[in-house]
């Protein structure tokens, strides 16, 4: 059995089985598909498919069903992710576009793949962990209070409102003002303590309350850079697949779908390269609730660079090439967004 040949039958076999989510036999694979070879000869490489681990018998019947090892022979050797029509192109611009902050863009995302996919749809929250420092305002609100905003290049906005002893001078809050975003614009936020501590020493010793003020409430929210969280849309659409995708019941999957943790070391570990579009079959995952299904991601945010990632969770039995498609279709999106 040639290796070509051996792709064809299981790539056949994998669109089949989506398709009807019924064993498939081999006079079905010489219905629906032009193999170029006999029925009998189906027949053996159908076998040496099953000995190799590929497909398995699931019951009585002469049909097969793909193993984790077959999708992911399947995934490994597609020769392409399709792209998306233009009209769903289109219409996934025209969406996100319209969202009005960060957290507009990540809601509306997650919403967006999982009505495309039919599927649970997960995002990464960007990180201050990875971002970088935008610009710093100073607002004085009167009465002894100064409004301090930090913008981050994703989008993110974090706002403090701090209590003083007097009213700031307004020249001074104008210099620390400028020489906050001399020192800290274009940055890393984690690599802003050095500066932050350089500007205390800045000042005249009267002004060092107010930018100490302002430095630990700055790194206030630097403190926050562990903070990870996801966000997810779709659950309902599990319970649409559960009769035949799913031998026991939704309740592990649900479970470790609750697992904020576990998503965020799948997405963790399969952040190596930013740029692809991975998956995680079955076993691969590594979390029992998971064992029935695949985990589809890929990295948004920074061209190389990613800020976080972008998922959809579904029954092994997925449209592979279309989740991809969709995940790397919504993700661009996302990074083009939060760039502008």
């Amino acid at each position: 059995m040639s290796e070509d040949r051996k792709l064809d039958v299981l790539r056949a076999i994998v669109e089949d089985y989506v398709a009807t989510r019924e064993p498939v036999g081999s006079r079905a694979l010489v219905e629906r598909h032009s193999l170029g070879v006999s029925p009998a000869t189906i027949r053996n490489d159908m076998a040496a498919l099953e000995e190799g681990g590929f497909i398995v018998q699931p019951h009585t019947s002469a049909g097969r069903v793909p193993t984790d090892k077959g999708y992911r022979l399947f995934v490994d050797r597609l020769s392409a992710v399709k792209p998306l029509s233009s009209a769903e192109t289109r219409a996934i611009e025209d969406f996100l576009v319209r969202a009005v902050d960060l957290d507009d863009v990540v809601d509306r995302a997650v919403r967006l793949l999982a009505q495309l996919t039919q599927q649970v749809a997960v995002v990464q929250y960007p990180s201050l962990r990875r971002s970088v420092l935008r610009h710093v305002e100073l607002v004085p609100l009167g009465d002894r209070r100064l409004l301090v905003v930090v913008i981050t290049d994703n989008g993110r906005v974090e706002q403090r409102t701090i209590e003083l002893s007097t009213d700031p001078h307004l020249d001074v809050v104008a210099v620390l003002r400028t020489r906050l975003n001399v020192a800290a614009a274009g940055r890393r936020l984690v690599e802003l303590d050095a500066a932050l501590l350089a500007l205390v020493g800045s000042f005249a010793p009267g002004d060092a309350p107010l930018v100490r003020s302002v430095v630990g409430v700055v790194e206030e929210i630097l403190a926050q850079e562990s903070e990870e969280r996801v966000v997810l849309a779709g659950t309902a659409n599990l319970a649409r697949a559960s009769g035949s995708d799913f031998t026991h019941t939704l309740g592990p999957v649900l479970e470790a779908l609750e697992e904020q943790v576990v998503l965020l070391r799948l997405f963790t570990e399969m952040a190596e390269d930013a740029a692809t579009v991975s998956a995680r079959i079955g076993r691969e995952t590594q979390h029992e609730g998971l064992l029935e299904t695949s985990f589809v991601t890929t990295g948004y945010g920074r061209d190389g660079d990613a800020l976080a990632r972008i998922g959809s969770i579904g029954p092994l039995r997925m449209d592979y090439p279309g989740t991809m498609a969709s995940v790397r279709a919504v993700a661009r999106y996302l990074t083009r967004i939060l760039a502008g």
